[in-house]
C-alpha cells in the first residue's frame, strides 16, 4: 500500500479552501460519530446519495431526516463511513489539494472540487441506478483533484509511505503514482462483484476523468512556477526539480 505524505510543490499562497473542506469533513464525521444508537445510519441514509432515490424509483422512510434528493449529491461529499475512510481521504486531499488550490486560487479550486464531486456521484448513480445503499465520502471529488494534479504537475515528486510486510518511504513521480492509483480503481471494477455496500469505484474513475478534463477550464491563464526549496531533505540540489539537470525553474506543464 502506498500513502502519499507530501509533494515537492512550493505552496505560494494560504490554502484556505483545502483546510476549510477538511475541517467541514472532520466536523461532520465527528457529529456522525457522536449520534446515539442507529441515528448515525439514519444520518447517512438521509444525507448520502442513493441512486434509486435520486432518480425517483425509491423513497426513504419519511421519518428519516433528509434533504431534496439532488442536494444529497453535495451533502454526501462530507460524510464518511469510518476512521480509515476519512483519514485516507483527508491525507490525499491535503497532499494534492494544496498545490491545486495554490495554482487555481481558493474560489476556482472550491468550484472545481464540487463539480468533480458531482461528476463522480452521477457516474456512480448512472452505472448503478437501482442501488438502494447510500454513497458517501469525499473520494469522488478528491479523485477529481488527483486527475487535475496529473495534468498540472505530472513531473512533481511525491514522498510516499510504503508498507507491505515492511515500512519504508521513497519518492515517486506524480505521474507514476497517480497512474498506478487509477489503474487500481479500474482493476477493482473489473474484479469486484456487484454488491451493495462496497466501494464506489465508478465514482473514483468518473471523478478522476472529470478532473483531467475540467482542469483545463479552471487552471490559471499563466502556469505557476513550482520551485523546490534546496533545503529539502529529499531534494538533490545538483538536479532540477524534476530529477535532472536544469538551468532554470519550470512550470507544471513542462
Amino acid at each position: 500500500m502506498l500513502i502519499p505524505l507530501r509533494d515537492d510543490n512550493l505552496i505560494r499562497r494560504p490554502t484556505v479552501a483545502t483546510v476549510t473542506i477538511i475541517g467541514l469533513c472532520v466536523a461532520v464525521f465527528l457529529y456522525q460519530e457522536a449520534l446515539p444508537g442507529r441515528s448515525g445510519e439514519a444520518f447517512a441514509l438521509g444525507f448520502g446519495m442513493i441512486p434509486s432515490v435520486l432518480f425517483g424509483t425509491n423513497q426513504l422512510d419519511p421519518r428519516i431526516p433528509t434533504v431534496a434528493p439532488w442536494l444529497t449529491i453535495f451533502t454526501s461529499m462530507f460524510l464518511h463511513g469510518g476512521w480509515l475512510h476519512i483519514i485516507g481521504n483527508m491525507i490525499y486531499l491535503w497532499v494534492f489539494g494544496r498545490a491545486m488550490e495554490s495554482a487555481m486560487g481558493p474560489a476556482r479550486f472550491t468550484l472545481f472540487y464540487l463539480v468533480c464531486g458531482v461528476a463522480a456521484a452521477l457516474t456512480q448513480a448512472f452505472v448503478e441506478s437501482d442501488a438502494e445503499m447510500p454513497m458517501i465520502g469525499a473520494s469522488g471529488a478528491i479523485s477529481g483533484v488527483l486527475g487535475g494534479y496529473l495534468v498540472l504537475f505530472p513531473r512533481a515528486r511525491v514522498l510516499v509511505l510504503f508498507f507491505w510486510g515492511l515500512i519504508t518511504t521513497f519518492n515517486l513521480s506524480a505521474k507514476a503514482l497517480l497512474l498506478w492509483w487509477i489503474a487500481i480503481q479500474v482493476l477493482s471494477i473489473v474484479l469486484a462483484s456487484k454488491q451493495e455496500g462496497g466501494v464506489a469505484w465508478y465514482a473514483h474513475v468518473g471523478g478522476f476523468v472529470a478532473g483531467m478534463i475540467l482542469v483545463h477550464l479552471f487552471r490559471p491563464s499563466r502556469p505557476p512556477l513550482t520551485p523546490i526549496p534546496p533545503t529539502s531533505t529529499w531534494y538533490d540540489p545538483r538536479k532540477g526539480p524534476w530529477g535532472r539537470s536544469s538551468g532554470g525553474r519550470r512550470g507544471p506543464w513542462g
